[in-house]
Formats: C-alpha cells, structure tokens, sequence
C-alpha cells in the first residue's frame, strides 16, 4: 500500500509540473492532468510519435524511455546544456515546474525534429562544399558536446545502465565459502537471475551505483537507510522449487559486525560469548536493511508447508528421504597405513580447505561418494567412516547442541546430523501462540513481520492485544549446503523469509583455483543448478 501511495503522489506531481509546460506549448494544460493522453501530448512536443509512450509500460525499459523524453522536453525549450540535463535526470517534476512557472522560458518547437533539421543543413552544406555557411551553423551549433562532456555522458549513461540491470535483471555473484562443494566451488564467478522468482524492487534508494552494502578499501557502508520504500515483488517467471540453488539475503543479518575476516551478526556473538567476546569491543555494530544484508547461497531443500528432519545425515521432507544432491559431502575419517599421498588431490577436487584435520596416520576429509572411492583407490589398507560430529565439533571448542531454534529444554540433542522435524511456515497458515512450542517462530512473528508478542499471566497479547494464535504472512524456505558439515545454513539461523530471496543463479561465468591455481576452464559456461 505504501509503494501504491508513493507512486501516486510521484505522478500527481509529474501531472501538475505538465500542466504549465503544455500551456507554453500551445497544448490544453488539462491534457497534462489525464493518465496516457498527457504522455501522448508529451511525445508530440518532443517530436515523437503518439504510439512511442506505449514503451513507458514496458518495465525496465520504461526508466531509460522516461528519462530521455523528458532530457528532450527540457531541450525543447532551448535547455542544452550538462547541467540542465543532470537536472532532469534527477528530478524531472522540479525541471518542469520551473520551465512551466518561469517567464522567460519559451518552449521553442519539438526538439528531435530540430535536431534532425539542423544536422540535415550541416550534411547539405558539407555536400555543396558551402564553407560559409558550414561555418555559421557550427558558429551557433546548440548541438555542439566537448570532449570531457562526451565521456560525462557516456560514462554515467553507462553506470545508469548498469546499475539498473543489477537492481532489477542480473547480478554477478562470486563463491566465498565452500559451503556450497561440489555443485559450486569457491572461486566461482555466477550470473544470477532477479526475474525468475519475481523482481523485487530497492527499499534502499540512496545508494553508490554498483556497489552492494560495503565501500571497498575505505570501508563503510555504501548506502544510507532514510529514505526508504517498502518491500514489493513483480510476478515471478516460476516458483522456488525443492533442490533450486537459491541467492537469498542473510536472514540473521539485520545487525552485523564488519571484521577483516568476515561478518558476525549480533546473535553469533550472543550465541558464542566467550569466542566471539572481543568482536563487539572491537567493532562497531552496524544495522543494515533487508536489500542490503550480506547475499548467501544454498540449496533450497524445504519449501513453504513442507515438514523437515535429518536422521544420521539423511534428510527428510514430510517423512520421506529426499533426493540427495550428486555431489552432496560429508566429513569422514581417512585412516591410513603410512603417509597419505596427495598429489592428485586437486585433480579430483580436494582442495587444502577440505582437509579439516591430520594426523600422523589419519586425515578427516570433506568428501563426496566420488571422492571417496578415488581416495581408497589410493591403497586397498585405507579405511574410510562417517566423522562422529558431537564429538569432533567438542573437541574443537563447539557446542554440538548450539543449533535454531536454541531450546534446548523443548528441542534436545538436535545437532547437525539428527535435527527435527521441524515445520516450515507457509503463508496463511495459522499455528497457536503457546509458549512451548514458539521458539522457532518468535523470530518470524516479531522481526520478519514486524509484530510485538509478549505474555502475560499466561495470556498472549500481539501487538498490545489479547490473541491465541498467530497467522503467517508470508511464505518461509528452508536452505542448506550441499557441503552439509561445513555450512552455516538453516539449521544455525533458522527460515528464510520470501522477501529474502533474491534471485536464481544461471550459469558460471568464471571460475578460478584462486592464488597461483589458474583457471577451472573446465567450469566456464557451465550450470550453476546442478544437482
């Protein structure tokens, strides 16, 4: 409703500032203040054809076509100039009020077909070979551009164009982690896809182009958080299915902590105080809007209503085994004879970051079904099995238990291997406000849909008033990588709310080893949906 507001009020203006510019133009000012005819007028005093402003209904291409009609309105009231230009890019009411209020402005004649009429006079006179007159046109060319302002244009024409294609089409996206091995790998450089699941439009508007939430080398945040616009999506090309790679913002990443190695948000450091006790000394807490909160991928392996729980490693949906990703890695235990030889390691894709431990006769690998068997082809004497996980995350300081919705009373011995079941909120779905059982939906009813819940004498009151049960306004997703014991996903910071989703990742464009490793030519061009 706010956004529906926002643009009403947006055109109301638009219509008001066209009421005077039509009157200078010899037009009815009332034409200015009717929906579709003011456009249509508009195209004639430019020198367009009627049917041009049927592409202001086309989105996207409908910014770019705004933007340049109303550059040449302003130039048909003999307004050629940079500034004039950069004036009706920002603001194009505030241009046409003062065009349409002020005495001295004269609207002079559509300015294309001026344009065109003036350049046609300089090929004339170049073809007649006619120096004095070719000379008196270029004397009073309103046309004429320096150098420095040809590359202006070009280059904020060129970072306009970008910008909106990344905000609203395709955005490139890089592999950080290997939470996501083998079905995408650190290094690799993706191409993702905003109009699959629905374009969702910038609640952020003041903002450095191209940038997604940090200043590079100086640090900062690249946007500021007032003004802002509420959340709206466009239809969505094809719904989110199970298994879908998914770039999402982070759910848990509305407070954040920006250190050299990575982000924390608040609710790490309030999870792990004694690990992370100098991080809040150290750095300051920043706040960031949904639009700019850290991207993620993973697998999307729980859609709205579906019920999830893992039993010794093995997921199920709605108490059914779920399909497995092909190159799905677990953490195993590699008992050797003698010395493990590694060389071919990195042929069969074990990078160093999947060694997660050694010992003078042991390793503790993160590997897929492939890998396993190209590591016992090694030597027949190799012993592989599971990693205990309760055990090898104590021994390095974790707590095993520490996993969403942390209630350890109602929820226990949940841990990364055996968790659930769990039930995945879907919208309009209604669950009972009891105390109990609330634990994985509180962060939902009072951060994700922005309510208050408290109880008192027993009673639950949302939003100051007495109620007994609570209804979803949205659909929830359930994500996870396909690296499951190296991946910080859903089983640590709980749903994925659908105005998270940000977009589905097409294809690899680049994929490098990182360092000295050179290129994975191999991966060029190649899926970024594998399963």
């Amino acid at each position: 409703m706010e956004i529906l507001l926002f643009l009403i009020a947006s055109y109301v203006l638009l219509s008001l500032s066209l009421y005077k510019v039509f009157e200078k133009a010899g037009e009815a000012g009332w034409k200015g203040l009717v929906p579709g005819l003011n456009f249509m007028v508009w195209c004639k005093l430019i020198g367009r054809p009627s049917w041009y402003a049927v592409f202001l209904l086309i989105p996207i291409v409908n910014l770019f076509i705004f933007v340049g009609m109303a550059i040449d309105l302003v130039r048909s009231f003999g307004r050629h100039s940079f500034l004039d230009s950069a004036l009706t890019f920002f603001y194009a009411p505030g241009m046409f009020l003062f065009l349409g209020l002020s005495a001295k402005e004269k609207y002079e004649g559509p300015a294309l077909a001026a344009e065109k009429a003036f350049f046609g006079e300089m090929e004339e006179a170049r073809k007649n070979n006619d120096q004095r007159k070719l000379k008196k046109l270029e004397a009073r060319n309103p046309y004429r551009k320096s150098f420095l302002r040809e590359w202006t244009e070009a280059i904020v024409f060129a970072v306009f164009a970008a910008a909106f294609i990344r905000m609203f089409l395709i955005e490139a996206y890089t592999i950080p982690t290997s939470s996501m091995e083998g079905s995408l790998l650190v290094g690799d450089f993706l191409f993702v896809s905003k109009a699959h699941y629905g374009i969702r439009t910038p609640q952020t508007v003041l903002m450095i182009p191209l940038l997604h939430n940090r200043i590079p080398v100086i640090g900062g945040e690249s946007y500021l958080e007032k003004p802002n616009i509420p959340f709206t999506r466009l239809p969505a090309l094809e719904k989110i299915d199970r298994n879908d790679p998914v770039v999402f913002n982070y759910p848990e990443g509305d407070s954040v902590f920006v250190t050299p190695g990575r982000v924390y948000s608040i609710y790490d450091v309030r999870r792990n105080p004694g690990f992370l006790a100098e991080v809040p000394r150290r750095y300051k807490l920043i706040t960031r809007p949904i639009d700019k909160k850290d991207h993620y991928i993973k697998r999307c392996v729980g859609a709205p209503g579906d019920s999830i729980q893992v039993i010794d490693r093995q997921l199920y949906i709605n108490g059914q085994p779920a399909q497995n990703p092909t190159e799905i890695q677990f953490n195993y235990l590699v008992t050797t004879p003698s010395t493990l030889n590694t060389r071919r390691f990195e042929e069969w894709g074990i990078s160093e970051e999947d060694v997660r431990e050694k010992g003078p006769n042991y390793y503790i690998l993160t590997l897929s079904e492939g890998q396993k068997e190209k590591v016992r082809s090694l030597d027949p004497a190799i012993q592989i099995e599971p990693v205990d996980m309760v055990d090898f995350q104590r021994r390095r300081g974790i707590d095993p238990y520490n996993l969403f919705p942390y209630d350890k009373q109602k929820y226990p011995n949940w841990t990364v291997d055996n968790y659930g079941p769990l039930y995945i909120p879907k919208k309009g779905a209604t669950i009972p406000l009891d105390p109990a059982g609330l634990a994985p939906y509180r962060r939902i009813i009072e951060v994700y849909e922005n309510n208050t819940l408290e109880f008192r004498d027993g009673q639950a009151y949302l939003n100051g008033q007495p109620a007994d049960s609570y209804t979803f306004q949205q659909d929830y997703y359930w994500m996870m990588g396909d690296n499951r014991h190296n991946s910080e996903d859903s089983r640590v910071w709980g749903y994925v709310p659908a105005d998270h989703v940000v977009g589905k990742p097409l294809f690899i464009w680049f994929s490098t080893n990182g360092g000295l490793g050179g290129i994975r030519w191999n991966r060029l061009f190649t899926t970024a949906n594998r399963m």
